[in-house]
Formats: structure tokens, C-alpha cells, sequence
């Protein structure tokens, strides 16, 4: 009985059709250094903050909390969001670098202030001074994800990413959610989609903010 009803838990009901359903998470990483300081951080890298690392300490105390298991995990090559996903999952399973996870590539403005971003949307602005198109960032994210969920044995997914990456993949599939991502994607936060590996249609269900207001700088 108890088997039966684990199966059901990962299905979709689609009038007589029955799809099933898999789970993605995705989490940005914890504060860096160069987001302490204001500087704009796309393809440039520096280390989690004390914060940042508190932190994913606490992301990983909310997986545990929850019971929450993952079959695989993705992170993007830049070492904030590996370092992030290493502590976020007890340093307990092997994960998983993609580029096509990392963050928007700001050109000449990386390591500059932040200061120096114009308003949003940024749309092509980067393009002159080296960097990605808005939909270059957003088709290439996707595209990432997506062929990772199609992947065989992947019913629970966490994918580490960036604050701009991660907002992008929720555009392309923003008619579908359930919750409305409203503002950043903050440190730390987690964007949980129901993933219909029929249809392919990933469905923003939950966000998770955490408080961070106890944590010391």
C-alpha cells in the first residue's frame, strides 16, 4: 500500500492520461565577497562571504528538515555555486558542472561597481563590451536544465546557480507558475518546479526565502 501511494505522489493527472511528474530545485549560491562589496560578479568568480556560507548551512538544514533527497546535482562551474551546492547537500553526493549554468557574462563591467548597470532590463546592452544578450543567457540556462530533466533517474534535481540565471529559466516558464517570483532571486533561496516529463513543462510551485536575520556578517 505504502508503495502504491510513493507511485502516485509522482504522477500528474491530465484528464485519462497520467504523466509523471519530477521535482527540480533550484538554489542560488550564498553571498560572495564581491556581492559584500557592490561589484558586479557574472562570469568573474569570488568565495562565498561568511554569510554565504551560513548561509547554504542553512539551505542544507531546510533539505535535511524537510527529508528532501536528491538523485543528481548540477552546479554551475563558477566556484560560488559549487562551494554552495557542496555545503547545501552535507558534502554527501557527487554533483555535476555545467557551464550552461553559469551566471550572465557582463563583458568588461565584471568586477566593476554596481554602480555602472544600467537600469533593467539590460536586454543587449553587454553585447558591446563583450558580453551576453538577455536571450542568450535565457535560452542557453534553459536549454540546460531542460535536457537535464529529461535525463533518466533524475525524480528529484538540484541545480546551483546564479541570481540573473536562475530568474531567467523562471521567464521561460513563468506562464505556468503556480507562486509569481516577485524582486531577486535572493542568496540562498529556493525555487522548487513540478516537472511533467510529457509535456515538458517545468511549474513553479514554491519559493523558499529564508530568514537570515539571526546570521552575523
Amino acid at each position: 500500500m505504502l508503495a502504491l501511494e510513493c507511485a502516485l505522489d509522482v504522477m500528474i493527472g491530465y484528464g485519462n492520461e497520467v504523466h509523471m511528474k519530477k521535482i527540480l530545485y533550484v538554489l542560488r549560491h550564498g553571498q560572495t565577497m564581491f556581492n559584500l562589496q557592490k561589484k558586479i560578479q557574472g562570469w568573474c568568480d569570488s568565495p562565498l562571504s561568511p554569510l554565504g556560507i551560513a548561509q547554504a548551512e542553512v539551505a542544507r538544514d531546510y533539505f535535511l528538515s524537510q527529508g528532501i533527497t536528491f538523485d543528481a546535482a548540477y552546479s554551475s562551474t563558477s566556484e560560488r555555486a559549487s562551494d554552495t551546492l557542496e555545503i547545501a547537500t552535507n558534502y554527501s553526493m557527487p554533483y555535476i558542472r555545467l557551464k550552461g549554468l553559469k551566471e550572465w557574462n557582463f563583458g568588461r563591467f565584471e568586477g566593476e561597481s554596481e554602480g555602472l548597470n544600467p537600469q533593467l532590463p539590460y536586454r543587449d546592452f553587454f553585447v558591446r563590451y563583450g558580453g551576453e544578450d538577455e536571450r542568450e543567457v535565457q535560452q542557453r540556462v534553459t536549454k540546460t536544465i531542460e535536457e537535464i530533466m529529461r535525463k533518466d533517474g533524475h525524480q528529484s534535481v538540484l541545480v546551483a546557480t546564479h541570481g540573473a540565471a536562475g530568474t531567467k529559466f523562471y521567464q521561460s516558464y513563468e506562464a505556468y507558475a503556480v507562486v509569481k517570483k516577485v524582486g531577486s532571486f535572493k542568496n540562498c533561496s529556493i525555487m522548487k518546479y513540478d516537472y511533467d516529463s510529457e509535456t515538458e513543462i517545468f511549474t513553479l510551485v514554491e519559493i523558499v526565502e529564508h530568514d537570515f536575520s539571526s546570521l552575523t556578517q
